[in-house]
């Protein structure tokens, strides 16, 4: 079996949601800057429509993990925070916070990677919608801030 990057960055979003679209498009922007990284092995990328219990599978022999989300609630333009395991969510696939999904990688695969999450501010989240122009600003900045963070040593 071939080692896993050692950094996965994993995107929640629906890109046809308004400014859910944040993380999807945050990874498709890090994909170009980082593509030396992804193309070395040290960087993989994934996306999803929402976390799911079998992410935590995917955390597995990684030393990092970054959550990239849309978020109502971080003050503008974003928020980076370290996340611990914690069993504050729920067990099915709905509504599974990070922390709740690095308590399930404890629970069936040992101690997690190291976590963080990249909440970025968004304030338009009807279906249909088009990234609002304050959400396009944020991102800008959010991805200034991962593209440093995952080419920076650590």
């Amino acid at each position: 079996m071939t080692a896993r990057p050692p950094v996965l960055i994993l995107a929640i979003g629906n890109p046809s949601r308004g400014d859910d679209a944040l993380g999807p498009m945050l990874l498709e922007r890090v994909e170009r800057a980082c593509a030396a990284q992804v193309a070395a092995g040290e960087l993989e990328l994934q996306t999803d429509f929402q976390l799911q219990i079998e992410h935590a599978l995917d955390l597995t022999g990684r030393e990092r993990v970054i959550f990239v989300d849309a978020s109502v609630r971080a003050e503008p333009p974003f928020r980076f925070d370290r996340v611990l395991p914690r069993a504050d969510g729920s067990v099915s696939t709905h509504a599974v916070s990070p922390a709740a999904l690095l308590d399930v990688h404890r629970q069936i695969a040992g101690e997690p990677p190291e976590a963080w999450v990249l909440a970025i501010r968004g304030e338009r989240f009807e279906l249909g919608e088009p990234l609002s122009a304050t959400a396009a600003a944020h991102l800008d900045a959010a991805e200034r801030h991962l593209v440093a963070a995952v080419r920076s040593p650590r």
